[in-house]
């Protein structure tokens, strides 16, 4: 067996924001009240002009820039998205074509737990020596999925993208993916969802009338689940690899409202000090969240190399992740 390491990270925000104090205008809230209840100041808004797959091709160019490759050294490319450019071709393969790769490239379809999911099982192609680089993105432009009439999801989500290389390390490298955990509950899965668009309910005049292809969320139900189903998830890794969560240097959550960070963070008795928290800038971009967070704070030097690093995300369906890493 080998050990996998992240070699190369990067994202992508794009340029427009949309403020709290722009949705004043559009939605009855207000900046104190967005802010009180999510964390959240601003959200970034794709051009109309990208899709999903450009915002995923910067985050690549810059994670393989980091990593010291070039397309060609890519083995297999993994896209965690539930926003891609259209349903037929995969968003992997759009994206294999427009960064110059020629290898096997797969969707990850598992909300915003979906980069976790694609980081788990690259880690295994990895470990059994199947591949040596492997691509891992999470990419979103979710701002084209949401109802700028309902308050309770248009001042959560924003677009953005980040990226891993995941490659094969060396016998020196003290960096590597110690454990992850899996998880889903399909009985809760109309908790968050986007009514049509898929076989069940096909685009059609009524359906676009009735705003069936956005976001529909019950957020009290949500938030009680996702406390649970990440904390449950990074719990079950801490006992695999029999690490106490003392031992924990940064907590990077999925980015979806600080008081769920913060009750996850309670469950392990981890300090806020020790948790990587963006949302006040970018928002909830869904499979993004995390390579997003902890690219930037690798970029502040807050995250080092060889710190013990617990990554958990929940999404849709509703599925959970948690992956426990050492930098």
């Amino acid at each position: 067996m080998f050990k996998s390491q992240i070699k190369g990270i990067g994202s992508y925000l794009p340029e427009k924001l949309l403020t709290n104090k722009d949705l004043e205008s559009m939605v009855d809230t207000t900046d104190e009240w967005i802010f009180a209840r999510t964390g959240i100041s601003q959200r970034h808004i794709a051009d109309p002009s990208q899709v999903t797959s450009d915002l995923a091709l910067i985050a690549s160019q810059a994670a393989l820039k980091e990593a010291g490759l070039e397309p060609k050294d890519i083995d297999f490319i993994f896209f965690a998205t539930t926003t891609p450019d259209q349903i037929m071709p995969s968003a992997a393969s759009i994206l294999q074509h427009k960064i110059g790769a020629s290898c096997g490239a797969l969707d990850v379809y598992a909300a915003c737990s979906g980069f976790l999911y694609s980081l788990s099982i690259a880690d295994q192609m990895i470990k059994t020596g199947v591949y040596k680089n492997i691509l891992i993105v999470g990419a979103e432009i979710l701002s084209r999925f949401v109802d700028y009439e309902d308050r309770t999801t248009c001042i959560l989500f924003g677009d953005g993208a980040g990226a891993f290389i995941l490659s094969r390390a060396d016998e020196k490298s003290k960096s590597e993916i110690l454990g992850h955990k899996l998880g889903a509950d399909g009985s809760l899965g109309d908790l968050l969802i986007v009514p049509a668009g898929g076989t069940k309910h096909p685009p059609s005049i009524q359906t676009v009338q009735e705003k069936q292809h956005f976001v529909k969320m019950n957020g009290r139900e949500i938030f009680k689940n996702a406390v649970r189903a990440m904390s449950q998830c990074s719990k079950d890794v801490l006992e695999k690899t029999n690490t106490d969560p003392k031992d924990i240097d940064w907590l990077i959550p999925h980015q979806a409202n600080t008081r769920i960070i913060e009750a996850v963070a309670k469950q392990f008795d981890i300090s806020m000090d020790k948790v990587i928290l963006d949302i006040e800038n970018m928002g909830n971009t869904s499979s993004a969240t995390v390579p997003c967070a902890m690219n930037t704070a690798v970029l502040m030097k807050k995250i080092k190399r060889g710190d013990l690093v617990m990554l958990t995300a929940f999404g849709g369906g509703l599925t959970s992740a948690s992956i426990l890493l050492r930098y």
